[in-house]
């Protein structure tokens, strides 16, 4: 009967039934809790995601790992396989089962969306498909593999970690400056193939249709800022009135990877469009977020509300960017601009390391639009040859 469940779901003929979730955590040491179809706590799952919690872990981190053992222990669940009697077997129907499966985040509930997978005419840009991302299982697997190393240093689990692990890579690893470049090595078992990705820049002709859009000044500082200082969707929309420095032309955002309070400049027009947005909507009170709602009574705008604000602006211009090619594209901008150096541009960015800032040098064909066309319209080189020759005798050692 296992054995069935096991084929069907590599299959793709059976999905994973949707028991136990991820609740809320009673104490600061433990923000998220997985529970099972009864309600009760999965202990091992807790003793981990505490341990992420004193390790310095955000809550956000919690969370992921919360929902991803969800989903391993709704397997073993099903295949009848106590978490600590797992094998490389249970971790391949996963990797199977998520191949074939259908993420549920990714249904379409209009019917005029496009369907997954599709590749938008304007922006160029594919939108996310129907099945789970090959990063979003090599994430699972991650987790898994550093859920069960837990329990090793204990005594407890499988003696053999049931996620394999690449020793060329753990080898490559061990030693390596963070100055240098991150090795190619060969991915270890059920690991999946990641494409690499060229930056999401948005054109500067589809960038004023998206800024024209907007309907008032504080989205369009919002989007100014984003374009101009590079800084993620959720650092800025957290920055208070003492976090802007007017005269530098600067905010301060608390960074998502170090967790410190970095200063990042902006445009001149971001600042212009945000005191406009202030003198007509007014100063937020102390210790609040600049950026509010204006319907009802006013509450920190966030992500997810900006994110529909934009959502409504690519509804009506046919196009699918996110707020992240905003980050993109103030990148671009900076690395092709010649009078900034690399280094100067990872300092904005606040990237941990330059390779990832290098991504950026990357030449775009539709940024080279007026140049190609140059290219196609000028006229080919004829071929001249010294006076005095016969042009039959040219004809018949050259051709003609």
């Amino acid at each position: 009967m296992v054995e069935d469940v096991r084929r069907a779901l590599l299959e793709g003929r059976c999905s994973v039934p949707a028991v136990g979730s991820v609740v809320a955590g009673r104490a600061e040491d433990l923000p998220f809790v997985v529970v099972d179809a009864d309600g009760r706590d999965v202990e091992s799952v807790s003793a981990y995601l505490r341990d992420l919690v004193l390790g310095d872990a955000s809550q956000l981190t919690c969370r992921s790992y919360a929902f991803d053992l969800l989903r391993w222990h709704r397997l073993l669940w099903m295949l009848k396989t106590p978490w600590e009697k797992a094998t490389e077997a249970e971790v391949a129907v996963l990797v199977g089962w998520l191949r074939q499966a259908r993420n549920l985040q990714r249904r379409r509930r209009s019917p005029d969306s496009s369907p997954p997978g599709s590749v938008n005419l304007k922006t160029g840009k594919q939108s996310l498909r129907a099945g789970y991302a090959p990063r979003t299982i090599n994430h699972a697997l991650t987790v898994i593999g550093g859920y069960y190393s837990f329990h090793a240093r204990f005594g407890a689990g499988p003696a053999l970690n049931p996620v394999p692990a690449s020793a060329e890579r753990r080898r490559a690893l061990a030693h390596r400056s963070p100055l240098e470049p991150v090795p190619v090595v060969r991915r270890a078992r059920l690991r999946q193939k990641v494409p690499a990705q060229a930056p999401r820049a948005i054109p500067d002709h589809r960038w004023e249709e998206l800024f024209a859009e907007m309907g008032c000044d504080r989205d369009r500082a919002l989007l100014e800022f984003y374009v101009s200082s590079g800084a993620r969707a959720s650092e800025l929309l957290g920055v208070g009135l003492e976090d802007i420095d007017w005269a530098g032309r600067l905010v301060y955002v608390v960074s998502k990877g170090t967790r410190e309070r970095q200063a990042v400049p902006a445009s001149p027009d971001a600042f212009r469009y945000l005191g406009r947005y202030l003198a007509a909507d007014g100063l937020p009170a102390p210790g609040q977020p600049v950026w509010r709602t204006r319907r009802g009574k006013p509450r920190p705008l966030t992500y997810w509300a900006m994110r529909r604000i934009l959502q409504r602006a690519n509804d009506k211009l046919g196009t699918n960017w996110t707020l992240h090619d905003a980050r993109h594209t103030a990148a671009t901008r900076m690395a092709g601009d010649e009078r900034l150096t690399l280094a100067e541009v990872q300092a904005i960015l606040r990237h941990a390391h330059l390779d990832t800032t290098g991504r950026y040098l990357t030449a775009r064909v539709e940024d080279m639009h007026d140049k190609l066309a140059e290219h196609y319209n000028r006229p080919r080189p004829q071929r001249v040859y010294a006076a005095g020759y016969d042009p039959e005798d040219i004809k018949a050692v050259f051709g003609g």
